[in-house]
């Protein structure tokens, strides 16, 4: 009884409950800001960092119903079994209280505080993080179109949270990037399936060992594709109204496609976690890269 409740209490269980590691997805809100030059503008600042956390707020709900859908699925499953509902850290009846009030405080705070647009955005992402839990996850390529579909309604979200356009670079990079992470994701699963149940078909994906092949090739494609967009961006005549130095971009391209090809070459070896995104905020060279592209873009200015 009282490790029930200790339990019920850790910061840390619910930490991994509402997957506050996750919430890092969703600094893509701050991009369309970044990329529009208004970063230090602080009454838009503050309307995207409402945005991220309205964004945040609604993801843990779905992670949490996600969750509780998926229990037995989890608790068959070498990593996702220790998640606090599938482990019996956390009782249901929190999962079933507490994420309906995550959705009412995300959309109330949308509706009072940010434009409608945003809010309709919201939504949407809702809806089809929804249809993406209960059925298109299942489906071969809608579910890692999808899940590339919802990285970029936040980059959508993150612009009508601050009325700053949001340009053709913009999408057509998050759309190849997404893509290959998404493949990511599902080429690591069907890796880390093969060495733990000789291979066929992980629980509740579309996807057989032998399709590994294809999954690689199309993931080194689209990821080598957003690498093209960043070097086609350098040659806009937009580009060069805002940034004084856009060669300084060319750096950037190498770099990217450097780090492309190494998630690629580990997820080969089954060296990549199942989440790409959680891999990248762990993993050292990732860390280095962000701050490069980072550096460079800056010195690009």
């Amino acid at each position: 009884m009282f490790l029930e409740t200790d339990n019920f209490l850790s910061l840390r269980v619910w930490a991994k409950a509402l997957r506050l590691h996750q919430w890092v997805k969703n600094f893509l809100i701050f991009i369309p800001l970044l990329a529009s030059h208004k970063m230090l503008e602080p009454g838009l600042f503050l309307q995207a960092l409402l945005a991220f956390f309205c964004f945040s707020l609604c993801a843990s709900s779905v992670y949490i119903l996600n969750d509780m859908v998926d229990l037995e699925e989890d608790r068959q499953h070498p990593s996702k079994r220790m998640r606090p509902f599938a482990s019996g850290a956390l009782p249901l009846s929190m999962g079933f209280a507490v994420f309906p009030l995550l959705l009412f405080i995300s959309f109330l705070l949308s509706f009072q505080f940010l434009p409608i647009a945003f809010l309709f955005t919201l939504a949407a992402y809702y809806s089809l993080t929804l249809a993406y839990s209960f059925g298109l996850k299942r489906l071969v390529l809608m579910d890692v179109f999808t899940l590339a579909l919802l990285y970029t309604l936040r980059l959508v979200a993150g612009a009508l949270s601050v009325d700053v356009p949001l340009t053709f670079w913009i999408l057509a990079f998050s759309m190849f990037i997404f893509l290959s992470l998404a493949l990511v994701k599902r080429y690591a699963e069907l890796h880390q399936n093969l060495e733990n149940n000789g291979g066929g078909k992980p629980p509740g994906r579309g996807y057989h060992t032998k399709d590994m092949g294809l999954l690689l090739v199309m993931g080194v494609v689209a990821g080598y594709l957003c690498v093209m967009v960043l070097a086609l961006y350098i040659q806009d005549e937009a580009t060069r109204k805002l940034y004084s130095r856009p060669e300084w971009i060319w750096s950037a391209s190498v770099l990217l496609l450097f780090w492309i090809s190494r998630i690629w070459l580990l997820s080969h070896r089954g060296e990549m976690h199942d989440d790409p995104v959680v891999f990248a905020v762990r993993d050292k060279v990732s860390l280095v890269i962000g701050f490069l592209l980072g550096l460079i873009f800056w010195m690009a200015l």
